[in-house]
């Protein structure tokens, strides 16, 4: 950390200006801090793209991917269109990161993203795969106990369940399905957790879970859980694969994008509709 000090100060007197500002809780950047940082990520893109031209990136399909996806999306979804993928290209190397998570493509040094919800104006490159339904489910048991939810407010004398993340969160939001207004609940959760976990628990009857619908996908089909509320469900959360832009995409990154989209979108597209 020393050394790190040592080199910044070094930089600002180097430079003339003050890069960051210092105080006893945190370390943030000045104005000037932030411009010479975009500056610099600019720098090391073009150094980037220059290293794969020498390496022949943008002459043949080579050379290492770097993949990041929502953990439970990642090995249900992602995953089987990368081992298709890497019979088909065997000079190309992926690592795959799975994560909830919205890791930062940049910082991270990742290539590319799946990323489920609204996203922000960004400079980055956005293709859309599919989309997926937000869900009210329970087990049958649950229900039976508890009667189930005719309306959202209902939930609030419930115990309710559900993954954290930047679309579920303990504001569970819905539709009036006859005036199209929203309407917006807080709710207690009793159990916060990953996705796969937070399926497993609704099916034992732990409370009325808030999932994606891939997430319950398979306990629904098989009768271990139950929709409820499906007409005051939000409109489908979008799925996109993201990417930085570059002036000249590497052949390994246009070839999994052409790739992964057609069988992305194949694969999602029964999770829009309401069966």
């Amino acid at each position: 950390m020393q050394t790190i000090s040592r080199n910044v100060a070094d930089l600002e007197r180097y430079i003339g200006t003050q890069l960051l500002t210092r105080t006893t809780r945190k370390i943030s950047l000045t104005d000037a801090g932030a411009a010479y940082v975009a500056a610099a990520k600019v720098i090391l893109e073009q150094i980037a793209d220059a290293e794969r031209i020498a390496a022949g990136e943008f002459v043949e399909p080579r050379g290492d991917l770097v993949l990041s996806a929502p953990e439970l999306f990642g090995r249900l979804y992602v995953l089987p269109v990368i081992t298709e993928f890497l019979k088909n290209y065997p000079e190309i190397n992926i690592k795959l990161v799975l994560s909830d998570r919205n890791l930062d493509l940049l910082d991270e040094q990742i290539d590319m993203v799946v990323r489920i919800g609204h996203l922000p104006d960004s400079g980055m490159i956005a293709t859309r795969v599919g989309s997926v339904r937000g869900v009210i489910c329970a087990s049958p048991e649950f229900l039976q106990a508890h009667g189930a939810p005719r309306r959202p407010q209902d939930l609030t004398k419930m115990p309710c369940i559900s993954t954290y993340g930047t679309h579920l969160t303990s504001g569970w939001r819905f539709v009036d399905p006859d005036k199209g207004s929203p309407i917006e609940l807080a709710v207690a959760l009793r159990l916060q957790t990953s996705a796969g976990a937070l399926r497993d628990a609704a099916v034992d009857g732990v409370g009325i879970a808030r999932l994606l619908h891939y997430q319950a996908y398979d306990a629904l089909q098989s009768g271990k859980l139950s929709l409820v509320l499906e007409e005051y469900e939000l409109p489908p959360f979008p799925i996109h694969l993201l990417h930085a832009a570059h002036s000249h995409m590497p052949l390994k990154m246009r070839r999994f994008l052409d790739f992964s989209g057609p069988r992305l979108r194949e694969s999602l597209a029964h999770f829009s509709r309401k069966s």
